[in-house]
């Protein structure tokens, strides 16, 4: 199945430039895309990119924007839900409300609906080290068929800027959504066009 449509909830965990490239990257592959940032995704997101939030981007990229509080927004039903949702950077409280199903706002409520409807669920988890809490919500997630990455670049593509370190971790997200024709990251084996 074609990956048509996505979410991407931003979180309060730093990493804000991999949800940036995320959602360009999704555009660039004419997927729809609906965001939405927690309160401190919107706060760690102005911090790193240099006063960008969540209103900007959606203007710059054409995409659709929703308030964190906005429990009416179509991807909280299961009747509109993406093809894939994805959390990037996703903290491990967002984790933890996503495990135990104690959504308290859209981003929680848009995972847990994935979750129900047999959709994508990717999580772009940045923080560490881990407790054997977090591990376990990690591993509650998994076993309710979402997938967790870690925020973790490989060095085998021997990146030159941070750019190509950032592309390469979009890039294994894009994967997991399902969108494997982007060619942020040159396959192991295989010679980058151009």
């Amino acid at each position: 199945m074609a990956l048509r449509s996505a979410f991407v909830g931003i979180t309060g965990a730093s990493g804000a430039p991999y949800a940036v490239r995320l959602i360009e990257a999704l555009v660039e592959n004419d997927v729809f895309v609906e965001i939405c940032a927690s309160e401190m995704g919107e706060k760690v997101l102005a911090y790193e990119m240099g006063g960008l939030n969540t209103r900007k981007l959606a203007e710059t990229y054409g995409v659709k924007r929703y308030a964190p509080d906005d429990l009416f927004a179509p991807p909280a039903s299961g009747t509109s839900v993406p093809d894939a949702t994805v959390i990037v950077p996703a903290s491990v409280a967002t984790i933890g409300n996503i495990a135990n199903g104690t959504g308290t706002n859209l981003l929680h409520r848009v995972a847990d609906v994935a979750l129900k409807e047999r959709k994508r669920l990717v999580i772009l988890e940045r923080e560490m080290p881990y407790s054997l809490i977090h591990l376990r919500n990690m591993a509650t997630i998994t076993e309710a068929g979402g997938l967790v990455l870690s925020a973790a670049p490989g060095f085998y593509n021997h990146p030159k800027t941070l750019d190509d370190v950032i592309d390469f971790v979009v890039g294994k997200t894009l994967d997991a959504m399902g969108l494997a024709s982007h060619e942020l990251v040159e396959r192991w084996g295989h010679k980058r066009r151009g």
